[in-house]
């Protein structure tokens, strides 16, 4: 029996002769003792054998089942790989070996205690139970296991060190320390937050800025604060005791709700707080502020009175986005604008069908003399009730003749509407060029009206229904019903024109998603025009420079807002929030007695008997009586005062003295405007001094894919999924509890689905801050992407390995020294310590210049191209820290308890080492493209141990590479490495035919591959080739 044959051998011995191998035949496995004809060559622990012949008796024929055949190869896959294993540790036992003898010849040489011990060790059965950190009591020092274990663990790592640093007090700052003082208050998050990326990032910066400088010699605070959240707050619990109940806050009672809240707020307010804790930041919590705690409220009140008798606070009747829901005034940013493109139809909340918006609908006015009429048009149709004026421009002939005339109203009985003329306002090109004009539910209107003494009619209640004002016919009908009936009214009576399609902007509240409406209404005012220039100049005047925006473009944006300011409107028609501190006086000679009719009668006051005696001193032998406004301040007026108030203000306490103003503001650049301006107003008006000399504005946060994360698309990721890890019907759980419709849904499922089939695995904190810090060179935006934070999930373990296999080769008995002496070290040591110089000082250039980003790659670089040990703020925390207790420490050296309150590393002179910089490089880079040769040209063979060949082009460079030669071989897996000068390219180009590199201008590489054969392609044609023949016969 005769036929080809192809096959390996693993182990040692050449030449030719009998070897017994095995192939695959269609009846089972042939094992033959084979003759070698051609021979073969030696790569590694692997022979390959040429073509040859065999021949083979009946009585070594062995046919195999199918099962016999599977459980065959396996076993003889196992002898193969364990002799593999075994010629491999004799390679590398002969390489150390040699690295020894190196090292010894250098002048290095490893503890004998500790090589003893670690043999000791390695030789022993190894305990699972050495490897698991013991229970450690809640708040004491984490109790580590005798062993690192063997692979990375977040939750374990993690586990234990935050309660113990909280419990040592390594987050307070002392008022009386003689440091320099470094202080940043927490952006206080809501009190019904729950943790987001933007918490997350916001936590990532300020704990890495808060570390860097409590480690660099500063007396370092960060204030913790929540916000108690006056709309957010209300709606959650309003929305609670309904559905728990069946009571909406009316039926309660104003005082007996604000109980209820305080009673939500202390069961599940501090949500935020605890997962907070959950991300590392090591937040002065001794010092934890809620805006409306008690001495919080005294700082509210206290800046209230203090502005009103400035002149700075003042009451007026104004246009106010008016939330008919809440029956309150909201602030601009909790206005979200959409844009209609056309009829379209909408939910809106209160009404059981839905609204339509985006049509144009035109109507005409009679003219009372009966002359003919003028047709005007509006998208909100229902506000005509309440209009007062017809405007036209003052140079379109087309409308003179009706200079001075009335028209009729068709509802409201003696109502007349005079055509006035106003050029600020009318566009002749635009529409009929007829304006209808509503100035107490528009605010162009509303400006109209104050330049033409018109009068101001509201014709809705506080919640959206239409008052008598709007006429009989109409009154008590809920605002978008009567639209309905205004339209068919308007039919009757043969005046309505039609409707057409209209592009516009619809303003919903944020927070109950119903329709702004545009309402004149008593409110409280800040005159912001006087503070606002004073807040500019600071920032922009060079002279008088006290406010730096670390990123320059903010600056412009800080002019924009503050060269065109308005008045701010202070006042919210809420229960919960800061009671505006004013009374009313209505006095028995009152001709009106309704609240607030006449704005003299108004008294500002720190409490009621205050007020009381100033009232009786102003209104003097009169009787009145005093009731506080009801309304509550606006919840940026208290966050405002933060810098100030978390610090004990307007009492003269120890921390203000200490601590303001604060260092740096760090926040997110959408409320630019919303805080930092009204933080820097009120506090420059109040104390004299700007908060805070550098402001940091981190970027908005998005998904990978570039869309703003919002709870209306389903495409947030929780922090504490990538902390722990969530599997994907984990992630479309959570999303099916949301608020998002149908549709939104499936789309959110779907895009989940895409972006994480598997799931999100466990992450841990330090990776996600790591990589939320390194995406802070992103402009104004960060596109989120959870493999980002799994790629550095991996770095943490790559870390943890390398700390593990140091420890390993130093052993127990390992003393580090005090002092390093580099001159006295090989080169490789000389260039460790150079790089780590290099790594040092391009942090804390990075981190003293707010490029965090930077930083994190200076960290990031150096553990994992040069693999060196550095301590951060940037890095992982828990990480760093458990990392920092297991490292040996020099004798008669006192150790810290804890990495965080160590000195931060700072450059060392005489570490510093060029030439050892530039030789390493070079010899780093040669093998660096020796591996990426290989993986080029062996693809699956990437193991084979190959010839390299190394051509230098002057004497300096092949000493350097002859030097490090075995270094070279080690890491680049060769088989063996030549160096010569230059004019040996002909023996270059016979060794290495077409495979080589360009190192520099001084040095190329070159690699033997020509008779490197791809095995299985080999085996595939052999495997062919059998079945071929066995079909001929």
């Amino acid at each position: 029996m005769f036929g080809y044959l192809f096959g390996f051998e693993f182990g040692s011995g050449s030449g030719s002769g009998f070897r017994v191998v095995k192939f695959r035949t269609r009846s089972g496995i042939l094992k033959l003792r084979v003759r070698i004809r051609v021979g073969f060559f030696r790569s590694g622990s692997v022979r390959f054998f040429g073509f040859g012949y065999y021949a083979q008796s009946q009585s070594e024929k062995q046919i195999l089942t199918e099962k016999e055949l599977q459980r065959k190869i396996k076993n003889e896959d196992k002898v193969i790989e364990k002799e593999k294993k075994k010629q491999k540790a004799l390679e590398k036992a002969k390489l150390a070996e040699e690295l020894k003898a190196k090292q010894e010849q250098d002048g290095t040489k490893s503890s004998k205690k500790s090589t003893k011990k670690s043999a000791k060790r390695s030789d022993s059965e190894e305990n699972p139970e050495d490897f698991v950190d013991p229970e450690t009591p809640l708040g004491e020092k984490k109790k580590l296991s005798p062993l690192m274990a063997k692979q990375y663990s977040p939750e374990a790592v993690e586990k234990s060190w935050y309660e113990w640093w909280e419990q040592s007090g390594f987050f307070k700052a002392d008022a009386k320390s003689s440091k320099p003082a470094f202080v940043i208050i927490l952006p206080p998050p809501n009190v019904t937050g729950i943790l987001h990326t933007g918490h997350a990032l916001t936590s990532a910066i300020e704990d890495t800025i808060i570390r860097w400088k409590r480690m660099s010699g500063f007396n370092a605070l960060w204030v913790p604060a929540t916000d108690h959240a006056g709309i957010a707050t209300q709606v959650v619990v309003e929305k609670e005791i309904m559905a728990k109940r069946g009571l909406s806050r009316h039926d309660l009672g104003r005082e007996e709700f604000v109980k209820e809240v305080w009673k939500w707020k202390n069961q599940s307010g501090d949500t935020i707080m605890t997962q907070l804790r959950r991300l590392g930041a090591s937040l002065d919590w001794s010092r934890e502020c809620f805006t409306m705690d008690e001495q919080r409220s005294k700082a509210v009140t206290e800046a209230f009175v203090r502005l009103y008798k400035e002149g700075l606070i003042y009451r007026d009747n104004r246009i106010v986005n008016w939330d008919c829901s809440l029956r309150s005034a909201i602030s601009k940013d909790e206005v979200t604008p959409i844009e209609i493109k056309g009829r379209t139809l909408l939910e809106v909340p209160g009404y059981e069908k839905p609204v339509e918006f985006g049509l144009l609908n035109s109507f005409a006015y009679l003219l009372e003399d009966g002359s003919g009429e003028v047709v005007v048009a509006t998208t909100r149709v229902e506000t005509m009730l309440g209009d007062t004026a017809i405007a036209v421009h003052p140079n379109d002939e087309r409308y003179k003749h009706l200079h001075g005339k009335f028209a009729v109203h068709p509802f409201i009985s003696g109502r007349k509407l005079p055509v006035i003329c106003d050029e600020e306002l009318v566009d002749q090109n635009y529409g009929t060029a007829c304006v209808k004009i509503t100035p107490a539910h528009d605010l162009d209107d509303f400006d109209v009206g104050k330049r033409h003494n018109l009068e101001f009619i509201n014709i809705f209640t506080d919640d959206g229904k239409i008052n008598t004002n709007g006429g009989p016919e109409f009154a008590g009908m809920p605002r978008f019903t009567a639209r309905e009936a205004v339209v068919e009214a308007l039919k009757k009576k043969g005046l309505y024109r039609g409707a057409e399609n209209n592009t516009m902007e619809l303003k919903r509240c944020s927070r109950t998603k119903d329709v702004i409406e545009p309402m004149i209404k008593p409110q409280w005012y800040v005159n912001c025009h006087v503070m606002g220039k004073k807040a500019l100049d600071v920032a922009i005047n060079d002279e008088n420079k006290k406010l730096e925006f670390i990123q320059k473009q903010y600056t412009a944006e800080w002019r924009r807002w503050l060269e065109k300011i308005h008045d701010w409107c202070i006042s919210r028609q809420l229960w919960w929030g800061h009671r505006i501190p004013a009374w009313y006086a209505t006095l028995e000679e009152d001709q009106f007695k309704d609240f607030g009719s006449y704005n003299d009668h108004w008294i500002v006051a720190r409490n009621e008997e205050e007020a009381q005696k100033e009232a009786e001193h102003r209104f003097s032998g009169k009787k009145f009586e005093l009731s506080q406004d009801p309304d509550v301040l606006d919840t940026w007026f208290s966050s405002g005062l933060s810098p100030l108030s978390n610090l004990g203000w307007p009492d003269e306490t120890d921390d203000l003295k200490a601590f303001y103003p604060n260092s740096v503001l760090e926040t997110g650049h959408d409320i630019l405007f919303f805080w930092v301006a009204r933080m820097v107003m009120l506090c420059m008006q109040l104390t004299g001094e700007v908060p805070f000399s550098k402001v940091y504005m981190h970027p908005m946060v998005c998904d990978a894919h570039g869309r703003k994360v919002s709870k209306s698309l389903g495409n947030g990721i929780d922090p504490l999924e990538v902390i722990k890890g969530e599997t994907l019907a984990g992630l479309h759980r959570r999303l099916e509890t949301s608020i998002l419709d149908p549709k939104k849904l499936v789309a959110a499922k779907e895009g989940h689905a895409k972006d994480f089939p598997n799931g999100i695995p466990e992450c841990g904190s330090d990776a996600l801050r790591f990589a939320l810090v390194s995406y802070t060179d992103q402009s104004d935006r960060i596109n989120m992407d959870i493999l980002r934070v799994i790629g550095y999930r991996e770095w943490c373990n790559k870390l943890w390995n390398a700390v593990r296999f140091a420890m390993l080769k130093l052993g127990d008995g390992y003393t580090p020294q005090l002092t390093l002496y580099p001159e006295n070290m090989p080169l490789s040591c000389q260039w460790i310590l150079s790089s780590l110089n290099k790594a040092i000082s391009k942090t804390v250039d990075s981190l003293n210049a707010y490029e965090f980003s930077n930083a994190a790659n200076a960290v990031y670089a150096w553990w994992q191209y040069q693999l060196c040990d550095i301590a951060s703020p940037v890095s992982a925390f828990r990480y760093r820290e458990e990392l920092w207790q297991r490292l040996p420490w020099p004798k008669d050296c006192e150790r810290k308890a804890s990495i965080m309150i160590c000195d931060y590393p700072s450059p060392i002179e005489n570490w510093r080492n060029e030439k050892a910089e530039t030789e390493m490089d070079m010899i780093l880079m040669t093998v660096k493209y020796l591996r990426a040769k290989r993986a080029e040209l062996l693809e699956k063979q990437i193991k084979e141990r190959l010839h390299a060949f190394a051509l230098c082009e002057n004497e300096l460079t092949l000493k350097i590479v002859q030097s490090h030669e075995l270094e070279i071989r080690t890491l680049a897996n060769l088989s063996s490495l030549e160096v010569v000068l230059k004019g040996g390219e002909e023996q270059a180009a016979l060794l290495a035919k077409t495979s080589f590199e360009t190192i520099n201008e001084n040095l190329k590489v070159y690699i033997k591959v020509d008779e490197a054969i791809d095995a299985e392609a080999e085996s595939e044609k052999i495997r062919n080739k059998i079945e071929e023949l066995q079909k001929r016969r």
